[in-house]
């Protein structure tokens, strides 16, 4: 009995023990990078336990006010980006922030330390979905900073996502989950809200060999370029494709791409255009593409634009928007070719 126990035990990897024991494999790592990813991990606890309880809280519903996407502030969005700041300002690792929600860079307040990274984030992706009890999420990337010393910058932010350190996403549905990378896999925790704590739930999350999915909305497909269009004729078994996909579409894009990640599928938000080149999409480069860009890769997949890798390009803005097809390889790079094929006039 006794050896049954503890190898039942042994068994549990709570997310702070998992990250000292990644940090552990590293000797030159000073234990700043493991520290700023708990904190996420208890700003990811404290949305999650407003979430789960939004009706109740009287939370529900928008502020008033537009962000600088041009879109009404939920209150919930309100809350997540104060608790991710304040989680986050004051503790020496991070050296400026930049959020979704603000129209320019967060920095750290003089009379507290700089330290030596980068955070952006999307505090509540999906938030629109809020009101109607569907699943939303928070997005995190995190770069070393470029400039020396001193309170960050610009630069510091607007980095390819190839140079990212970490990134990471938290769905909040039917459980809550956090999921990471640091370069070395993609893994991911549950919380269990009976202990307040993250658990490792799913070790080296990689996508499926067999897609079931595709994740598009579908409702636009008049402003799609002629590609767009013929490859989800092909996503649908068309053109003797030999695939028939079944159509998922929840509209937050954490949710969409979790299923995905979990299932195997392609998620798409292609430019409302009909150049795919010259539309600049929905989708923001640095708080959402390039971080699930990131993860997707270290899970065996891709992510493009429809005509490069997203790892490879470098925002030029903030707040600079792109068309993102992301999930399995194979389905990610026969978008680049329809595209190529159909639409090389457009571009």
């Amino acid at each position: 009995m006794m050896t049954d126990r503890r190898a039942f035990h042994d068994k549990i990897m709570t997310i702070e023990r998992y990250i000292l024991d990644q940090q552990s494999e590293h000797p030159e790592a000073t234990g700043i990078l493991t520290n700023l990813l708990y904190d996420i991990a208890l700003a990811a606890k404290f949305i999650a336990s407003h979430t789960n309880r939004a009706g109740l809280a009287d939370i529900l519903g928008s502020t008033g006010e537009m962000n600088v996407q041009g879109e009404v502030v939920q209150k919930l969005d309100e809350y997540a980006e104060r608790t991710i700041y304040r989680l986050n300002d004051h503790t020496g690792r991070v050296a400026v922030m930049a959020s979704e929600e603000e129209d320019d860079i967060i920095p750290i307040p003089p009379h507290h330390t700089a330290g030596k990274y980068a955070l952006v984030y999307d505090p509540l992706d999906g938030s629109s979905n809020i009101d109607v009890n569907v699943s939303v999420g928070t997005i995190f990337a995190i770069h070393r900073r470029k400039s020396e010393g001193g309170a960050g910058t610009l630069e510091d932010c607007l980095q390819p996502g190839r140079d990212l350190v970490a990134a990471g996403y938290v769905v909040y549905g039917s459980s809550t989950m956090l999921v990471y990378s640091t370069g070395n896999g993609v893994h991911g925790f549950t919380l269990d809200p009976r202990v307040g704590e993250f658990f490792l739930s799913h070790p080296n999350l990689r996508f499926p060999a067999k897609a079931k999915y595709y994740s598009v909305n579908q409702a636009y497909a008049r402003r799609w370029s002629p590609g767009v269009q013929a490859y989800t004729d092909w996503l649908q078994g068309g053109q003797e494709s030999g695939l028939s996909l079944s159509l998922r579409y929840i509209g937050s894009l954490v949710a969409d791409f979790h299923r995905n990640l979990l299932t195997g599928g392609v998620f798409y938000y292609p430019a409302e255009a009909r150049a795919p080149g010259k539309g600049s999409g929905k989708l923001r480069l640095l708080y959402e593409a390039a971080p699930l860009a990131f993860l997707a890769q270290q899970a065996g997949g891709y992510a493009s634009d429809g005509t490069q890798p997203i790892l490879e390009m470098t925002p030029t803005s903030l707040h600079q928007r792109v068309p993102l097809y992301i999930g399995s390889r194979d389905l990610v790079e026969k978008a680049e070719a329809f595209i190529a094929q159909y639409d090389a006039q457009l571009l």
